[in-house]
């Protein structure tokens, strides 16, 4: 029986061994496992960095964005800005064409019709001017003759 308790205490001395082995073992492991949790912190800190930039990011291209859109309004009210323009100049060019050269041919038609009765009517008193240059000139004759006779 004595065999059979030291063969038990050896055993279980060789169990004790093997447990301090393992709890030196479970010891690394926990230490590990502490650097591993540490890691993972990091890795949190980091990840909520990088969550943190990619907001502002986020928000930097809505920014961004709405600039954008305001762009694109400015460009649509200048486009509506231009094409009202752009009416407002054939609708003068038809006006001076249909309207203000109709009406300066007519002006220039009406003038011309008043020289020509200018014309006309300045053509008896050119007559009577001749007439009296004439009359003068006979005038003239008559004192010549009177003086001869006299």
């Amino acid at each position: 029986m004595e065999e059979k308790l030291n063969l038990i205490l050896s055993r279980l001395g060789n169990i004790e061994t093997d447990m301090q082995g393992m709890k030196t073992d479970m010891q690394g492991m926990k230490t590990d496992m502490q650097g591993m949790k540490t890691d993972m912190q990091g890795m949190k800190t980091d990840m909520q960095g990088m969550k943190d930039e990619m907001q502002g990011m986020k928000t930097d291209m809505q920014g961004m964005k709405d600039e954008m859109q305001g762009m694109k309004d400015d460009m649509q009210e200048m486009k509506n800005d231009i094409q009202q323009l752009d009416d407002r100049v054939k609708k003068i060019d038809l006006t001076l064409e249909n309207e203000i050269r109709i009406n300066i041919q007519r002006i220039a038609e009406g003038h011309l019709d008043l020289s020509r009765i200018l014309h006309d009517a300045m053509k008896p008193s050119a007559e009577v001017e001749m007439l009296a240059i004439k009359v003068r000139q006979l005038e003239s004759d008559v004192r010549d003759i009177k003086q001869k006779l006299a």
